[in-house]
């Protein structure tokens, strides 16, 4: 029986041929001088004579400039030496906020040119909702835009990029990018124990979880394995139940929920399974978890939400005490956003990236309980915010949330 993923998210996984073939992805790192990462630099302490904003404190004045939308930063940082200083370099400017407790919302878009499958990187600050660019990612290798798995820890504003495949040849990789929004550039981690496209990946704890994918000899990989981003270090853990790609992922209660989505024909069931790190056990999903997982998820409030590929892309909830989905009260997603599309979350919002980088900014509520021992109702409101023309051949591969 031929088994096709049904999924408008993946494109078809070719597998590699007879003869074994290992690629090493080339990197090139960017080289920033010292002073630029230092905000105390002798330039700043030569410039303290004149005042950031003349009839402020310097403390009020930076707090305002630091509230500044960085699409104004080339304007404004021509008023002095010292606005130039501070709004010259996004990596200055950032860590500046850092230092100082800012935390705003900016949601990092991978996409790639639907002709020439080329990958890039678009960010939608989240607050004056502009759109930014950063740094390509330091590999040259032509590679399959959806191979890959970005995860991201949003309150360090980090972001990692593992795994993934060279297009050309159908050659999973080990490698692993991590990118730092305070100083605006790519760096090259440890590789992965095993090279791996198409699996699951997770945060639990502040680590990073990878199961399954595809490997370089024709079969579905069932090791996994996690990553400390404060030591850099890869570790092997349980393998799973089951040798199986993803097709979607989610942690829920402190668990790695990994499921390889729906397969045509609709009457082979998908195969799902949850990892517990505390035990460092695996365990096949529940029946009704697995058979209604049937798009991209997200975690609001502590429940697992999917916008559903198959039900008008109406958003659903799981409900863990009767193992079901129940649809959220509201209508479903904006028609301007069409498939395929990429999915996260921050608070009580969700945010959707549809192709050409439309968004969907969906708000979802919790409805009035009748009594405290009845269970949650939610409901959404959707808004839309439009991309720019020059995003027309764009297509998400993944989004994620960090902040700043």
């Amino acid at each position: 029986m031929q088994r096709v993923r049904l999924s408008s998210e993946q494109a078809p996984v070719h597998k590699l041929g007879e003869s074994q073939m290992t690629l090493s992805p080339k990197f090139r790192l960017a080289v920033i001088p010292p002073s630029f990462l230092n905000p105390s630099s002798e330039l700043e302490l030569s410039l303290r004579g004149e005042p950031l904003i003349p009839g402020l404190p310097d403390d009020v004045a930076l707090n305002c400039l630091l509230r500044l939308p960085v699409q104004s930063h080339s304007a404004c940082k021509t008023v002095c030496k010292r606005w130039h200083f501070l709004l010259g370099r996004k990596e200055r400017f950032f860590t500046r906020r850092k230092e100082l407790g800012f935390k705003d919302p900016w949601l990092f878009v991978f996409a790639f040119h639907k002709c020439t499958g080329k990958i890039q990187w678009q960010v939608l600050d989240l607050t004056y909702f502009s759109w930014h660019t950063i740094p390509s990612m330091p590999c040259k290798d032509k590679v399959c835009p959806h191979g890959f798995r970005c995860i991201s820890i949003p309150r360090e504003g980090t972001l990692f990029v593992c795994g993934g495949m060279v297009s050309d040849v159908d050659c999973p990789l080990d490698l692993v990018l991590k990118y730092e929004m305070q100083k605006n550039r790519w760096t090259v981690m440890n590789r992965m124990i095993t090279a791996r496209s198409f699996f699951a990946s997770g945060v639990i704890n502040g680590k990073i979880y990878v199961a399954g994918g595809n490997s370089a000899d024709l079969f579905e990989l069932n090791s996994a394995e996690v990553l400390d981003p404060m030591k850099g270090i890869w570790h092997s853990v349980a393998n799973m139940g089951a040798n199986m790609a993803s097709y979607d992922a989610a942690v829920l209660n402190g668990k790695l929920l990994v499921t390889e989505g729906w397969l045509w024909p609709f009457y082979v069931s998908p195969r799902g399974q949850v990892y517990d790190p505390r035990t460092d056990h695996w365990e096949s999903m529940a029946v009704g978890l697995r058979e209604g997982w049937t798009g991209s998820s997200v975690v609001v409030y502590g429940h697992l939400f999917v916008v559903s590929e198959l039900e008008r892309m109406k958003l659903k909830v799981y409900d863990l005490d009767t193992d079901s989905w129940e649809p959220i009260e509201g209508p479903p997603l904006p028609e301007q956003i069409c498939k395929p599309f990429a999915v996260n979350a921050c608070d009580c919002k969700i945010y959707v990236v549809g192709r050409n980088l439309h968004v969907a900014v969906g708000h979802i509520s919790k409805l009035n309980q009748k009594s405290s021992s009845e269970k949650w109702n939610f409901g959404v409101e959707w808004n839309v915010v439009d991309a720019p023309d020059c995003f027309s051949d764009l297509t998400p591969s993944s989004s994620q949330v960090l902040f700043a």
